[in-house]
Parts: C-alpha cells; sequence; structure tokens
C-alpha cells in the first residue's frame, strides 16, 4: 500500500491540472491585490447552486492502487494516532509523532459528516489565502499544519505517501463539487459574540455533563469517542480550537452528543473557558503567525491561562469587547 504508485500520482496530478484552469486568474489575483497592511485581500468564495453534502460511499471506492490510497487517507483521517503510532519504530517515536486525536476527533465520521466540521469540498476549497499564515495555502500544507497544531506532532515529508493518500481521499469525497463553491457546511461552528465566561459555571457543567466521554482530568477516552480536550494528548495552543470563539462555538453546535444544540451561549462560553484554560502543549511560533496582522485576541497561550490562574485574565480584552 506504501509503495510508489504512479496511477495514485497520476490521479493527484488530474486533479491539480482541473483546478489549476479554474483558479489561476483567482490565484493571480490573490497574490497581487493587498490592503493596507501589504496582506492579500481574501476573495468571497463563489457561489454555486445545487451545492449538496453527498460524498461518495467507500463501497464505490475503485479497484487498484488509487483505491488503496484512497482507503489508507481514509484510515489516516479517521485513526490517525492510532495508525501512524502503530508504525512507529518506538513508543517515543510514535508519541512524538502525533498526539492521542485523530482527525475524526473534530472532524466527525472521517470527515464526513455534514454537520460537524466536514471535509467534504476541502479539495475544492484549497488552495486558498489563510492569514494565520499570510499566504496561500495548499491543500497539503494546510494538512501538514494540522499535524503540528491539533495533532501536536510533526508534518509529513513533502514526498511521503501518506499525504498524497490523505489528499487522494479529499479529493475523493470532494468529487462533483466545484472549485470555488461556496460550501454551506463551513464555518458552522464559530461564536461571533462569546459572552464573558465563568470559570467556575464552566468546571461545574463540564464535570455534570462531559466527564462519561473526556474524562474527569480532560484526558479523554479515546480519540473518536472522547477525544482529549487537555493535557499532553491533546491539541496545541496553536490550533484553531484553541481559540475562544472556535471553542465556544464548536461545543454550541456538536455538544453534547444526541443533544447539539441546546448548550446556550453563556453555557457554552463558560465550557470552552474552563477546557481552554487548563494546561496543554505550547505552539513555539505564535510571534510567526498572522506575519501581516490581524491576530486574533481570543488565541488562549499559556501567557492567558496564567492570567486565569492568578485572578488577572480581562475577559472583554481577550473577547475583544473593550
Amino acid at each position: 500500500m506504501r509503495k510508489t504508485s504512479t496511477l495514485v500520482l497520476g490521479f493527484l496530478l488530474v486533479v491539480a491540472f482541473a483546478m489549476i484552469g479554474a483558479m489561476a486568474y483567482q490565484l493571480k489575483a490573490n497574490k497581487e491585490a493587498t490592503n493596507d497592511s501589504g496582506a492579500p485581500i481574501e476573495e468571497t468564495p463563489t457561489q454555486v447552486a445545487g451545492i449538496v453534502h453527498n460524498p461518495p460511499s467507500l463501497d464505490d471506492v475503485p479497484d487498484g492502487p488509487l483505491g488503496e490510497a484512497i482507503l489508507r487517507g481514509y484510515e489516516l483521517t479517521n485513526d490517525t494516532s492510532n495508525v501512524l503510532r502503530s508504525e512507529a519504530a518506538t513508543t517515543a517515536d510514535g508519541e512524538a509523532r502525533v498526539n492521542e486525536l485523530s482527525c475524526t476527533s473534530c472532524h466527525a465520521g472521517a470527515g464526513m459528516d455534514e454537520e460537524v466540521s466536514s471535509l467534504v469540498g476541502m479539495a475544492s476549497v484549497y488552495p486558498m489565502y489563510i492569514g494565520r499564515s499570510g499566504q496561500i495555502v495548499t491543500l497539503e500544507e494546510r494538512i501538514n499544519g494540522c499535524m503540528v497544531r491539533s495533532m501536536d506532532g510533526q508534518k509529513f515529508a513533502d514526498d511521503d505517501e501518506d499525504l498524497d493518500a490523505m489528499v487522494a481521499y479529499l479529493a475523493y469525497i470532494s468529487e462533483g463539487i466545484p472549485v470555488g463553491a461556496e460550501l454551506p457546511w463551513r464555518h458552522l461552528s464559530n461564536m461571533d459574540d462569546v459572552p464573558v465566561p465563568s470559570i467556575a459555571d464552566g468546571e461545574e457543567l463540564y464535570q455534570k455533563s462531559c466527564i462519561a466521554c473526556h474524562a474527569a482530568d480532560g484526558s479523554g477516552t479515546g480519540s473518536n469517542t472522547g477525544p482529549a480536550l487537555w493535557g499532553e494528548g491533546s491539541f496545541n495552543d496553536g490550533a484553531g480550537i484553541a481559540r475562544m470563539s472556535k471553542m465556544a462555538g464548536y461545543i454550541q453546535n456538536n455538544m453534547p452528543i444526541g443533544a447539539a444544540g441546546t448548550l446556550t451561549d453563556q453555557e457554552s462560553s463558560d465550557l470552552a473557558a474552563y477546557i481552554l484554560s487548563q494546561d496543554r502543549p505550547e505552539w513555539k511560533n505564535h510571534a510567526k503567525d498572522w506575519p501581516h496582522g490581524g491576530r486574533p485576541s481570543d488565541i488562549m497561550t499559556k501567557d492567558k491561562r496564567d492570567a486565569i490562574k492568578d485572578g488577572t485574565i480581562d475577559w472583554n480584552e481577550v473577547l475583544g469587547k473593550n
């Protein structure tokens, strides 16, 4: 499965060439257009009628090397930590390679659940400009961004066949979605106006409603059943979900399982603050993020966690209410 396959590479090249023609003008414009800070201007995605969330079944994956790559990509997406750790030379190598999470920890059903941060259509969205990176980012680069932030691990090498496999899988579940289309299932897990939280109330609600899946100490019960929410096995504070607006939005949109959408804005904010106040791995490159400005104020870095502990946190400042 891991042998180099010209058919797999050929498929990826076909996908890339198909995208190039449609995106050439847009990418050129993104690179040339600038705002006052010198950053490329993000363009509004194209509105395309009839876009539906209908990824093809894994039962219909083609035979041969291409199908093997797609299924390998599914396996890596659905059970990232267990797969990569089990194939590492040593336990220490596996733990350095990836934390205890999987892509499914945030993107349910290996990214095929429409309601929970679906990955369907992502192969049609990238390349795209990302303010945090300050540049146009490819799908491969976006995957590696998750590997070092959400997965608190190591990037895939550019020629790693596992990276090709993940791209093949994402391309497969994105079949039929035009390049640049607006996907109605994107950006659902964000809270635009986060209430000032009470960490004490968040802790009380967590102990009441969350420990069955995520454990009292936040260590979780499994990457796909109750992922680690803090501690060494969880995401680092450079991950997108380490922002209050992202965590509160994700909690409200998706939690608790079976009763999503029942938590109020205040409850979701309280839970997010409690979770993000806990110790977790530190991202070492915060200073390099948002090079063209626009850094969000609600990234819960170690400095903010320390301010919570010593009682000096200014939530109005963190949440942009000042």
